[in-house]
């Protein structure tokens, strides 16, 4: 079992960052925290169009490239390198996640093709003002029968809500919790973007009112297609972590190179050299355990879920760590906001908690693998 990257893989890597580097500089990603929508839209069209990276792991059938998670993983990664400002995770690893693996071949067939062209920008709804994670959380109701089905209630904390074509929204009918599609533009919708701390990741409160939606897959079957959706998502922002974790240990260790003090380079210094060491350890630490969630998710075995929890935990508190280290070595500088350490602490922060904090995904390992 060999779980080194593929040269092809790298390859993948070295595009991908080099486009980054290009279309999602620090200015670019300034520029687009202070716009409401958030994003690039040419950027974006560019991103589905010529470098196919939307339609990355759909599968051909629908229009897409049909590549694993691994190659996946490597995308996120490069995106957390760089901050990336679009709604990518929202619609590639949450909304078209959820219809891969609904079942529903028409849903497939409907709304895989936009997506993968990167004309769809797609989201998941299913947090509350509850704030919970886990499918206690999820009480908005959905009246009807057949296709013909309407949603009451608020969503929060939407990914890219606010911008979405497409939203994707679980709701409780009398068979249990199950997923509809609803237009962005849909009667009775109300969108309304939230101020969020991490502004390079836009969220929206989504309050429907008798909305039109379209089921997708069984009635009742939801939460067991969201829980492999969510296990995959901690997959993948234990990724973009991972990608962040590196670019803060890469920008502390150059500064300590360079920034002299008392005559000598705080490189030298035995506190900063341990400090960059421990965030050493911890940033190759997470890269495991996110690689390794990378394979399972591909593989799709019996390990992702645990996988998927041990990820996530060990990688948010190594991202959030290196960013806190970060501003620490580059003192004084690192406080402003001219500086881009704060971006990133920020980024940071926000996605500790998203899909759960360290504590929750800990205590629901422990539950997965039976402690």
């Amino acid at each position: 079992m060999n779980f080194a990257f593929s040269e092809e893989q790298e390859e993948l890597r070295k595009t991908v960052r080099a486009f980054l580097d290009a279309k999602s500089s620090e200015a670019s990603v300034r520029e687009q925290m202070d716009t409401e929508a958030g994003f690039d839209p040419a950027v974006w069209s560019q991103m589905g169009e010529q470098m196919g990276l939307q339609g990355l792991h759909i599968p051909e059938a629908y229009g897409g490239s049909g590549y694993g998670y691994v190659e996946l993983g490597v995308v996120l990664e490069e995106m957390g390198r760089s901050l990336l400002c679009a709604p990518y995770f929202a619609t590639v690893v949450l909304a078209a996640n959820t219809l891969i693996h609904s079942g529903d071949e028409a849903a497939k067939k409907k709304y895989l093709p936009g997506i993968a062209a990167g004309e769809t920008i797609a989201t998941l709804a299913y947090t509350e003002p509850s704030g919970k994670w886990d499918e206690s959380g999820i009480t908005m109701q959905a009246s009807g029968s057949g296709s013909a089905f309407t949603l009451s209630g608020t969503k929060m904390f939407v990914l890219d809500g606010h911008t979405a074509n497409l939203i994707i929204v679980a709701a409780k009918t009398g068979k249990g919790t199950s997923l509809f599609a609803v237009d962005g533009n849909a009667a009775g919708l109300t969108r309304t973007a939230l101020s969020t701390m991490d502004q390079t990741r836009k969220q929206a409160k989504l309050e429907f009112n008798n909305t039109p939606a379209e089921l997708i897959g069984t009635e009742g079957a939801g939460w067991s297609v969201l829980s492999t959706v969510l296990d995959l998502a901690a997959v993948g922002l234990a990724a973009e972590q991972v990608g962040g974790a590196q670019k803060v240990l890469d920008m502390a260790v150059e500064y300590a190179k360079v920034r002299v003090q008392f005559g000598r380079p705080i490189g030298s210094f035995q506190a900063i050299k341990h400090k960059c060491a421990d965030m050493l350890l911890e940033v190759e630490s997470a890269k495991s355990a996110a690689y390794y969630g990378m394979w399972c998710a591909s593989e799709m075995n019996d390990e992702l879920a645990s996988v998927a929890s041990l990820a996530k935990a060990y990688c948010s508190e190594a991202y959030f760590h290196a960013t806190a280290e970060n501003i620490q070595i580059h003192g004084g500088i690192g406080f402003t906001w001219e500086h881009p350490a704060h971006l990133y602490f920020k980024r940071a922060k926000s996605s500790e908690l998203l899909f759960g904090d360290p504590t929750y995904h800990r205590e629901l390992l422990a539950q997965r693998i039976g402690i």
